[in-house]
């Protein structure tokens, strides 16, 4: 008899949906997805939905829909007691990600001209709750944190959690630039990205500049990213149908203790995004024989050093370059950053913060 295995995706927005609806499409051994949020209407249609869809490709998919308000005290570790997943994918967050096509108000504009790094808290909050409640229970089941994993995952681990990794960002660059030189064996092609290049791939190609992508074929460099990937065009809008579904297959090994060769961003509290194996429940880097793992985190990290949010060893998160400079012109307070147990509290401030902007034309 086949075990079945136990997927917790918490979230009901358009990324859990597409997380969703590709492990209904797709799985192929017998997958329970318990299914959990606290928008009631949202839950019911994506269960519906989840389950048409299995019933449409003929998998072994079940889902499970459970309404629970993650901000809830003890919320989080009694959804982990009662469902006793075997992977957990936290993708519910206070910060939609269509922020990043919006400018018609002073947050948007802060997001825009000082970088994602501006939602961290927003959407830090949640995961480290579901994380800190895994540490209490004791849990080592994987958790992979898909909201903006390359800057977040280094702020659970420097609260004392685990967490295996994230999705999407390096992974949706790796997939279309496999997809447009016809690269479907996943080992041949390996990127190095940081979720601040995805800028570039939504311009023109004649527009595009600054520092690039790493990405090697057959372990040998591509000189001229740019050049070599014109055509590659990515939506202003974020990705989701990229981002979302480019997780799948590893959730998928993870749940039924396959191996998996790909990308992910953060894995292990790691800045930016690598190529990857999965091999008996572990990643490992998968990095080129030209570049060590010491190289490969200095060149992700220096991106949030130049303008962005950056974690110290005395777990200290500090704000840099461009985004402090706008967030210092809103509150001076809050541009010196924070100490990482103070999360809870800073997430208040952001939130009264991002209340005023968004009311301000």
């Amino acid at each position: 008899m086949t075990t079945q295995s136990t997927i917790l995706l918490t979230g009901t927005g358009a990324f859990a949906a597409r997380i969703l609806f590709d492990i209904a499409a797709t799985a192929r051994a017998p997958t329970c997805v318990v299914l959990a949020g606290r928008n009631r209407e949202r839950l019911q249609w994506l269960n519906v939905a989840a389950g048409a869809r299995a019933a449409i490709f003929n998998t072994p998919v079940t889902v499970i829909a459970r309404e629970v308000d993650l901000f809830a005290e003890d919320a989080a570790t009694r959804l982990l007691e009662e469902t006793k997943p075997s992977v957990v994918v936290q993708a519910a967050s206070v910060q939609t990600s269509s922020v990043i096509a919006g400018s018609g108000n002073a947050w948007s504009r802060l997001v825009a001209e000082g970088g994602l790094s501006a939602t961290a808290v927003f959407q830090a909050v949640l995961s480290a709750r579901v994380a800190a409640a895994m540490t209490r229970l004791g849990r080592t089941i994987p958790l992979i944190n898909c909201s903006f994993p390359d800057v977040v995952n280094g702020l659970i681990k420097a609260l004392g959690h685990r967490v295996l990794c994230g999705m999407g960002n390096v992974a949706i660059l790796s997939s279309v630039f496999a997809a447009d030189r016809d690269l479907m064996e996943r080992g041949r092609i390996k990127v190095l990205a940081h979720y601040q290049h995805l800028g570039a791939w939504r311009r023109p190609a004649e527009t595009r500049s600054g520092s690039a992508p790493r990405v090697w074929i057959d372990n040998e460099e591509v000189g001229d990213v740019f050049g070599t990937f014109a055509y590659v065009k990515l939506t202003p809008e974020p990705v989701i149908d990229i981002s979302g579904a480019s997780g799948v297959p590893m959730i998928l090994a993870l749940a039924e203790g396959r191996s998996w060769t790909g990308h992910v961003p953060g894995p292990y509290g790691m800045p930016g995004g690598y190529p990857v194996q999965l091999t008996d429940g572990a990643l490992s880097l998968n990095l080129p024989p030209s570049v060590s793992q010491e190289e490969a985190v200095a060149w992700n990290a220096r991106f949030e050093e130049e303008s962005g949010l950056i974690i110290g060893a005395d777990r200290r998160a500090r704000y840099t370059g461009i985004l402090r400079e706008r967030l210092a012109q809103h509150s001076p307070v809050l541009a010196e950053g924070f100490d990482v147990a103070d999360l809870e509290e800073v997430h208040r401030s952001m939130q009264e913060l991002r209340i005023k902007l968004q009311q301000q034309g």
